[in-house]
C-alpha cells in the first residue's frame, strides 16, 4: 500500500467503502421477507453482537464450511423468509462489510481443527495448484514473488485481511471472491463459481494463512 491509500483506507471520512457501511446499517434494521424480521430482531445491536464474528470466517456450521457472505445468506433465507442476495450486490457487499468493520483491528482467528481440516487442505491444494493456459499458482505469485514487481504493480503477499476492499481500479467494493476470479482470469483459468465450495476452500486456507493478523476491512488498495 502507498502511504496515499492508507491515509484514505484508516480515515472514515475519506475511505469510499464507509458508504457500503451506512447502506449494510439500514439493512441490518429493515424488516423485511415472510417473518417480516431484520437482523436486529435477533443479533440486536451490530456493534455488539457481530464484535469479533469476521475474524472466525470462513468456518464449519452444521457440517458444512461456510463463508460470511454464505452465513448472511442463511440467515435471510431461513431467519427471514427473505431471498438470497447475489453475490457483489451492493445489499451483500454492505452486510459483508458492515459486520466486517465490527472487527476492524482485531486479529484474524481462523484455525486449524478438526471439522475444518480437510476443507483447509483442500484449500491449500488450490493455493498450490498450477492452473490456466499460463500454468501458474496462487503460491508462484504471493509466495515465490512477494515483492517483486509485475507489469509495473507490486506482488503482495495475497492476504485477505482486508476484504470487502474498496479498488481504485473497480471504483467499488468487492469481496475476496471477486478478486480471486480477477486473478484466475488473469492465468487464464476457469474460474471457480461465486459461493462455490472451491472458493470456501480456498477462501479458509488465505484466512488461515493470516492468522493473526490485523482484520482492516473495508480495505482500499490500488
Amino acid at each position: 500500500m502507498s502511504a496515499e491509500n492508507k491515509a484514505m483506507q484508516d480515515d472514515p471520512t475519506l475511505n469510499p467503502a464507509l458508504f457500503w457501511v451506512g447502506d449494510g446499517e439500514s439493512i441490518w434494521n429493515t424488516q423485511l421477507g415472510t417473518k417480516n424480521k431484520s437482523c436486529q430482531s435477533c443479533h440486536g445491536d451490530v456493534k455488539k453482537s457481530m464484535r469479533g464474528v469476521a475474524t472466525k470466517f470462513p468456518k464449519i456450521i452444521n457440517g458444512k464450511l461456510q463463508t460470511l457472505e454464505g452465513q448472511i445468506n442463511q440467515c435471510r433465507e431461513n431467519r427471514q423468509g427473505a431471498v438470497k442476495l447475489t453475490y457483489e450486490s451492493k445489499d451483500l457487499l454492505a452486510l459483508t462489510a458492515l459486520i466486517a468493520i465490527q472487527s476492524k483491528g482485531m486479529p484474524i482467528a481462523v484455525k486449524e481443527t478438526p471439522a475444518n481440516q480437510e476443507s483447509l487442505q483442500k484449500g491449500r491444494d488450490w493455493f498450490n495448484q498450477r492452473m490456466g493456459q499460463l500454468n501458474l499458482s496462487c503460491a508462484q505469485c504471493h509466495e515465490d514473488r512477494a515483492g517483486l514487481k509485475l507489469g509495473g504493480s507490486l506482488i503482495p503477499q495475497g492476504h485477505p485481511n482486508a476484504y470487502p476492499i474498496y479498488r481504485l481500479e473497480w471504483q467499488t467494493l468487492g469481496s475476496l471472491q471477486r478478486r480471486l476470479r480477477n486473478c484466475m482470469s488473469g492465468v487464464r483459468a476457469q474460474q471457480f463459481e461465486y459461493g462455490s465450495t472451491e472458493m470456501a476452500q480456498l477462501e479458509l486456507f488465505l484466512m488461515w494463512r493470516a492468522r493473526g493478523m490485523p482484520l482492516e476491512s473495508p480495505g482500499v488498495r490500488p
